[in-house]
């Protein structure tokens, strides 16, 4: 029996070492990520406290923090503060007017049998990949003509023919994964199919909307390309342009603190978000992997 019960104690813990040493190996891979990620942050955020005379200097901590590259980004001079309400304005309104277009299409595409369906996605997502480049000289050249140059939609237009190939491809996705019978039981019970699709589907399918909703304002928080080509009032450029035009004392001289310091500015709301609505963002994430 003792033989029996060495043997049996062997074979239990060579899993256990196993599965200690795969969640050690795993716990050191998620940090070196999170430190690949963050490195870059915290190198912005160090060399923001630093005064002009120390941008240069490697130290991990700046020997003398300071605040004065904050204050110059939000001088009467950048026009920063303006800025931030611009990118806000044009990130808040494509998120919202992408994710309504997207969710109606998305669900019609997810339960609607047509033909055709399968190449339509596929035009779909063959559309997110096009390069903004290539049309940006004929977007300038229609915005010109039809008196668009310096107002919101001639940034929220391009961000919106971006954004929603991407809502709709993801959407449609996390749609497909949803049982039928949900819609069907709730019209069993006296529902319409509006009703079925507003009281039942659109609660349950919250996590990915929400996923999607976070992805297309970051993507238009720090979209660039079409807001420096049309726009060029102060007052109407983003927080991306003006953050790109910043200058110092002079002509040739470049303030990285302020740019570093704007850098931080612009990425903290970003940061904050993901981090209070993870749980959410994961939970999309993983509910559009599962299948039904």
């Amino acid at each position: 029996m003792s033989t029996a019960t060495a043997t049996a104690r062997r074979v239990i813990e060579r899993p256990s070492k196993r599965a200690s040493w795969g969640q050690v190996a795993s716990t050191f891979g998620i940090v070196l990520i999170v430190i690949y990620c963050l490195a870059p942050f915290y190198w912005m955020l160090v060399s923001s406290l630093r005064p002009d005379t120390e941008i240069f200097d490697n130290s991990w901590w700046p020997a003398h923090p300071s605040l004065e590259n904050y204050e110059a980004v939000f001088g009467a001079k950048n026009n920063f503060a303006q800025g931030l309400v611009n990118s806000l304005i044009v990130s808040v309104v494509v998120t919202i007017v992408a994710l309504a277009i997207a969710t109606f299409a998305s669900y019609a595409l997810a339960r609607l049998d047509f033909r055709g369906k399968g190449f339509l996605l596929l035009v779909v997502l063959a559309t997110s990949m096009f390069p903004l480049v290539a049309i940006i000289v004929p977007l300038l050249k229609n915005f010109s003509d039809w008196g668009w140059i310096n107002t919101y939609q001639a940034m929220i237009i391009p961000d919106l023919s971006f954004s929603l190939p991407l809502a709709v491809w993801n959407l449609t996705s996390f749609f497909r994964q949803m049982p039928q019978e949900l819609e069907q039981s709730a019209m069993v019970d006296g529902c319409t199919p509006g009703q079925a699709f507003r009281k039942i589907i659109l609660p349950l399918a919250a996590p990915g909307i929400f996923t999607t909703a976070i992805i297309i304002f970051i993507g238009a928080w720090n979209e660039f390309l079409v807001a420096v080509t049309m726009i060029n009032d102060p007052q109407m450029q983003p927080a991306t342009v003006l953050l790109s035009k910043f200058t110092g004392a002079s002509q040739f001289n470049t303030p990285f603190g302020s740019q570093m310091a704007a850098g931080v500015v612009m990425t903290l709301p970003l940061v904050i978000m993901v981090l209070l609505f993870q749980r959410r963002i994961v939970a999309g994430l993983a509910a559009g992997g599962l299948k039904s």
